[in-house]
């Protein structure tokens, strides 16, 4: 007995595969052009770039294969010339004892006063970068992904004070993110153990 696929000629056969391959692809770079805000998460309105943009210290994220195992991870935004943003995520690998260095671009999903964007750094495929809490002196931010099981906290300084910690925990929190997930960095990770330790 022939197969179905035996009974189609192969040039016929190779057009379409070769043509559901592409639709899948297409609708795979659909998927990623512009990713959604995840639901229920409202970014920041009245956004001013210019404040924004500058050096950040991670101080806290959920980890994710990009960024796995890398410390004093950092990431510094600014104004490219067709106003979309440069974006130079850095971290210190210390297994292979060498820093890595991965540039990137955003750009506003919608209005630039409201803080949705999409970043790349891949060519055509965009993740969420959604700042749900922000300093009014852009001191720190928390930024939210294309789901809540991507997060970081940002801070122009290395360490951020216990009570701007627990405001954005419980902030995440409201948020539905696993705040058991959220990892924080060196040394805001040893005061964040102390403090625990002292409420026991």
């Amino acid at each position: 007995m022939h197969s179905r696929r035996s009974l189609l000629p192969r040039a016929h056969w190779r057009l379409l595969v070769g043509g559901a391959t592409a639709m899948v692809a297409l609708l795979v770079l659909s998927a990623c052009s512009t990713p959604r805000t995840p639901e229920g998460i409202q970014p920041v309105a009245g956004f001013d770039v210019d404040r924004y943009a500058g050096h950040w210290h991670e101080v806290a994220r959920i980890e994710n294969s990009f960024e796995r195992g890398l410390s004093l991870t950092t990431a510094t935004y600014s104004r490219n010339a067709d106003n979309t943003i440069k974006v130079v995520n850095r971290g210190y690998d210390p297994v292979r004892k060498q820093w890595k260095e991965a540039e990137g671009r955003a750009e506003f999903v919608g209005s630039p006063d409201r803080a949705a964007l999409k970043v790349s750094f891949f060519g055509p495929f965009y993740g969420g970068y959604n700042v749900v809490a922000l300093d009014e002196n852009y001191q720190w931010a928390m930024v939210v992904g294309s789901s809540t099981d991507y997060l970081w906290v940002l801070s122009r300084t290395p360490t951020l004070p216990w009570h701007v910690r627990e405001h954005l925990m419980e902030r995440a929190q409201a948020l539905g993110v696993d705040v058991s997930k959220i990892v924080w960095a060196q040394p805001a990770a040893e005061q964040h153990a102390r403090r625990a330790a002292v409420r026991t």
